[in-house]
Parts: structure tokens; sequence; C-alpha cells
């Protein structure tokens, strides 16, 4: 049984090796942290010899690059997926920050705060933090002036008020490993009454809307 599934593996089509490859780093990624994405480790996962790996990615670095992209990416898919795309701009942002919040996010969050740590020593990671964090601003800061310029937020400067509300989004990475409360505050909720403070929208209405869409999702935990 073995030998057969080995031999299934290998008349995989090239295309497919990688992107299992980059899901499995991915995967790693996202359990137990970027510093565990090697070479070896992937490869004992697969079940498949280290120097397939290699072949694909000579350098480790490489790999360890790809696979925070490819689960970023991922991330951003789910925050903001495409087939909303027809819903208003507040429906869309009350989504987005509702299921940010979400424990589900945590590992994700707790990713983001592993690789700007690791960046630091790490070029091609550097890079690949950086790409994301600008894809996903530019992403973010259209919604919001997309909301301004129909009418459902008020604010006089929508790039500002993105950059704020990001900033704190950003900011709840931090606490990832420390549980959500602190001090008798949900952190889970700063970005969302940020976002309602900055956009001149009443209290609450932001877990509001994405409840009426998800009542799971938007009850607070």
């Amino acid at each position: 049984m073995t030998s057969r599934a080995q031999s299934k593996r290998v008349r995989m089509l090239p295309e497919e090796r990688r992107a299992e490859i980059v899901q499995t780093a991915a995967r790693i990624a996202l359990e137990e942290g970027l510093e565990l994405v090697t070479l070896r480790r992937v490869a004992d996962t697969l079940g498949v010899r280290p120097g397939l790996i290699s072949h694909y990615f000579p350098v480790a670095d490489a790999l360890v690059s790809e696979a925070f992209t490819f689960a970023t990416t991922k991330e951003r898919e789910s925050l903001l997926p495409s087939d909303e795309e027809g819903l208003s701009s507040l429906d869309r942002l009350a989504r987005f920050l509702v299921r940010l919040a979400d424990e589900d996010y945590l590992d994700l969050s707790r990713l983001w705060l592993n690789a700007r740590h690791l960046s630091r020593f790490k070029d091609t990671l550097r890079q690949a933090v950086s790409t994301q964090e600008s894809v996903t601003r530019t992403a973010f800061v259209t919604l919001v002036a997309d909301g301004v310029q129909a009418g459902e937020f008020t604010t006089d400067d929508a790039l500002r008020t993105a950059l704020h509300i990001l900033i704190t989004v950003d900011g709840l990475g931090s606490y990832a490993n420390a549980g959500a409360s602190q001090e008798g505050l949900d952190i889970r909720d700063a970005a969302i009454e940020t976002a309602e403070t900055r956009l001149g929208l009443a209290p609450g209405t932001l877990r509001a809307l994405a409840r009426s869409a998800d009542p799971a999702a938007a009850t607070p935990r």
C-alpha cells in the first residue's frame, strides 16, 4: 500500500505538487508557527523525501514566505469575500470587523504577529509581509471610500479614517496570546467601536448588521 501511495504522489502534476507543499507549510505555520516550516518538516508531513521539497523550494525561507502569503490571502478572501461585493459598504464593513473579532481568526492573528517578528531577520518574509499589508490596506481603504461616497459613512478623510481602523485591527494581533479580556474590556470589540466612532455610526450598528446576516458569527463570546 505504501509503494502505491508513493507512486501516486510521483504522478502528481508539478503545479499540483507545489500547491500541496505550500498548503501543507501554511497549515504548519498556522498551527505551530513559521519557525517550524522547514523542508524536512513539510516532507515528513507529506510522507515524501526532503529532496522533493527542495526541488521546488531550494531555500527554506522562500517556502516560509509563500506559506505566509497563502494563509493571509485566504484570510483576506474570507474576511472580504468577492461574492459580497454587491452588498453595501456598511454591510461589508460590519461583516469584516465582526468576523475578525471571532475566535476562529486567532491563529491568523498569531501568524501575523509571528511573521512581523521573524521578518526582522528574513528579507523574503519581510517583503511578503509588506506586500500583504499593502494589498489588505488598499482593499480596506477602497471599502471605506466607497461607503463615504455612497453616504453610508461620515468622515472628512476616508484614507485617514481607514488607516485608524486598520491600526486598531493590527493592534489586536499583539493580544492574540493574551486572552480576549483586558481590564474589563473585550478587546475584540475595539476595532468595531473605533470604526463606529470614526465613521459617525451609532454604537452597536456594525454588530447588529452582522448579526442579521449570520446570528452565530455575530454573537459576542
